[in-house]
């Protein structure tokens, strides 16, 4: 079981990797999915996935995720094959958590180095944590984790 550390990591490059290992039968738990950043600018970014939240109806969906936890497994999601049977256990042996859970406390966490945030150019990027709050779908709370 492999434990990663998502503060400070790109999503795309983040979710790539993830994938990669997971098709390869790795089980892989990622902590502080609030903390990974999207790169480019905030408000082209907040658009781009409030449209994608905003598609369909809530009768039929698509249902697009609001929560930083749940907004990084679709991303992983979508670069597996997810309706065959082997990407369907590949995405069953991924957890993702906001914050580091009490049982996690005292483990040793991965980092991905090609997913290291100093590696971008601009300074234009927006943590996924921050546009889930804009979404209307997460807000951190001192006395709990998360809060929706």
């Amino acid at each position: 079981m492999t434990i990663i550390n998502a503060d400070g990591l790109i999503l795309g490059r983040l979710a790539s990797d993830v994938s990669k290992r997971l098709l390869l039968g790795e089980d892989i738990i990622i902590v502080n999915a609030e903390k990974a950043v999207i790169s480019g600018s905030k408000v082209s970014m907040f658009e781009e996935y409030k449209s994608q939240v905003n598609r369909g109806s809530r009768e039929k969906g698509p249902y697009y995720p609001k929560r930083p936890d749940q907004i990084l497994k679709r991303t992983i999601r979508g670069m597996l094959p997810y309706k065959r049977k082997r990407g369907r256990n590949a995405h069953s042996r991924l957890k993702v958590y906001i914050g580091v859970p009490d049982e996690l406390q005292n483990e040793s966490f991965e980092t991905v180095k090609d997913a290291r945030m100093s590696r971008l150019s601009t300074i234009k990027y927006i943590r996924l944590g921050d546009l889930s709050k804009k979404l209307g779908g997460w807000s951190y709370d001192k006395n709990r984790q998360s809060k929706w």
